[in-house]
């Protein structure tokens, strides 16, 4: 059964819509990190992910779509160990964390995934830690871009040679990442012509 160009168009419209779930897990934190006097913390990978994500959806673009779920798998991962296992379940931050992972795989689910969008969010990633490094406060490390974690304080001694690690770390991830969603959800020939 083929569905009309208005449904369609219909159909893409309320996609875009989706965008508003990520725009308000951004905007929940900011209010949050605003109340606390933190506001640089919405630079981190995975807050910044949700404003890149509602951005994808309203624009139609797949490239920031992807760009930020693909990151967004690791920060659902290092928020449960550093902020729920540390602190506990807060509103905003689950919302943007689990929120923007659900919204996330819906609509990778829809644009599929390319073989090269590791690229791109490794660019991404190297942009938003140079911002992290010139514009937060090093007390707040965020996104690691000042100091060694604590937690490895002990196994590096050197900020460089961690961000090395980190820089490694990251490739492998993002690759991986790429390449598991590609063969879940491969972008399909159509898509690459447009």
């Amino acid at each position: 059964m083929n569905s009309s160009p208005a449904e369609l168009e219909q159909n893409d419209y309320r996609f875009q819509l989706l965008g508003f779930l990520p725009l308000i897990f951004f905007f929940a934190q900011a209010f949050h990190y605003w109340r606390i006097n933190e506001l640089g913390n919405m630079l981190w990978m995975c807050n910044i992910g949700n404003l890149m994500l509602a951005l994808g959806l309203f624009l139609q673009r797949p490239l920031l779509i992807r760009v930020a779920v693909i990151w967004m798998v690791p920060g659902l991962l290092v928020w449960f160990i550093y902020v729920v296992l540390a602190w506990g379940i807060f509103l905003s931050s689950t919302l943007a964390h689990v929120g923007g992972f659900a919204v996330g795989m819906f609509t990778l689910r829809r644009v599929r995934m390319d073989r090269v969008t590791w690229l791109y969010a490794l660019a991404w990633y190297f942009i938003v830690q140079l911002i992290s490094r010139l514009f937060t406060p090093s007390a707040l490390n965020v996104n690691l871009a000042h100091a060694v974690d604590p937690a490895w304080q002990q196994t590096f001694n050197s900020y460089w040679k961690f961000w090395l690690v980190l820089l490694l770390v990251a490739i492998a991830l993002l690759g991986g990442l790429n390449l598991f969603f590609y063969r879940l959800w491969p972008e399909r020939q159509a898509q690459v012509m447009s």
